[in-house]
């Protein structure tokens, strides 16, 4: 059984350091208490662990529901890592590309002046100087036309090693581009093999997904489900609530923020807070339709204190806001935070999806005080999200 009397000596512990500790002078009364805050958090760790466990022990087919669904995660991520990077290496093939390009046109523009000058000097002949001199009507000249050559010969010396750095800097910029064109390739051909996996990914979702569906066929089946989902939710959250406390976190001013908030995705409610759902229980939060992927943002500043996979919700975030505020994020398909994380207000979370068994890609959101659903709705500026 989970050890709520350690637990509770470690938060315990830890809130009383923190709150004899002067302002400065007490080093290692400070580094046990960190000591002990992130023993505190090892515990929410193995608290997340043990519900994920006990909840996907539920069935096989939850598991391999699980198992699939992270897969797709993994995939997906590894593949928009892989279109970010080949992103910058297109971006400074480009770069390299405009870099030769210019060169090139200053290497004309260099080339065409020398053969200009070059042009004249053959003119004047083999004895260019002598006949500079001997040309000049008034003697008094002669040091100025000798003092123009000498300019115009540094002239055309500067173009020589011009046109000599520049051949040099092309044949530097063609050996990048190169490069990047071989890099680009692999990635190519990298890209096509995170694919194939995302396809098998999805594919084995799918047949997980089936057995699932499957394995509720009549409505009191789908009613000790959607049961087992809902316990597997309340008891990670009162385990969660018995860390909290210990936690560094924010204040009560989320309960100040009523009609004030900003949706957490853009998209149309499908439903709300309160209406029936299948199996006959009823939504503690909403459901959000909306695109696959589309950036899920924090409606508050706040901790993160889970993210991970839970039955019925898949991929979930639960950021606390202080003063026994939460707000729960599901059916993601990408997360971007991790526990212990800091979060601002319309930071992005993660990305939406369909994880936990959802038809299609939606938000689950809820807001709770306690132990307590809340109906989100009241708590936004707008009556719906942005479509």
């Amino acid at each position: 059984m989970y050890d709520v009397r350690r637990l509770t000596a470690l938060a315990a512990g830890a809130a009383a350091m923190l709150c004899i500790l002067p302002a400065a002078g007490e080093a290692p009364k400070r580094a046990q208490t960190e000591a002990q805050l992130k023993a505190v958090q090892a515990e929410i760790a193995r608290a997340h662990a043990r519900t994920t466990r006990d909840q996907a022990e539920m069935s096989r087919m939850t598991r391999e529901l699980k198992s699939a669904e992270l897969s797709v995660s993994a995939a997906r991520a590894a593949l928009a890592e892989l279109q970010s990077e080949r992103a910058q290496r297109a971006a400074r093939r480009t770069q390299l590309a405009a870099q030769k390009q210019q060169r090139e046109a200053e290497m004309a523009a260099d080339r065409a002046t020398l053969a200009g000058e070059l042009r004249a000097a053959y003119l004047i002949g083999g004895d260019e100087p002598l006949k500079l001199l001997l040309n000049q009507q008034d003697p008094g000249r002669a040091g100025r036309m000798f003092a123009y050559y000498s300019y115009f010969g540094r002239a055309r010396a500067d173009q020589l090693a011009r046109i000599a750095a520049d051949v040099q800097q092309l044949d530097v910029l063609d050996a990048q581009l190169a490069g990047e064109e071989q890099h680009l390739a692999g990635l190519e051909t990298q890209q096509g093999e995170e694919l194939q996996q995302l396809e098998d990914a999805r594919s084995q979702r799918r047949v997980a997904l089936a057995s699932l569906q499957a394995q509720s066929r009549t409505h009191e089946q789908r009613l000790q489900r959607l049961q087992q989902e809902r316990a597997g939710l309340e008891a990670l959250l009162r385990r969660l609530r018995r860390a909290i406390p210990a936690l560094p976190s924010g204040n009560d001013a989320f309960a100040r923020l009523r009609g004030q908030l900003l949706w957490p995705v853009a998209g149309r409610i499908e439903a709300s807070f309160g209406q029936t759902r299948a199996g006959g229980l009823k939504w503690d939060g909403m459901l959000i339709d909306t695109a696959r992927g589309a950036p899920v943002r924090a409606v508050y500043q706040g901790r993160v204190i889970f993210a991970d996979w839970l039955p019925g919700l898949g991929l979930l975030v639960i950021i606390d806001h202080g003063g026994g505020y939460l707000s729960l994020y599901g059916h993601n398909e990408r997360l971007y935070k991790k526990v212990g994380d800091r979060v601002a207000a319309g930071d992005p979370i993660a990305a939406a999806g369909d994880s936990g068994g959802s038809p299609h890609p939606q938000l689950y959101f809820e807001i709770r005080k306690g132990d307590r659903p809340l109906d989100p709705r009241p708590w936004f500026k707008t009556a719906a999200p942005a479509g």
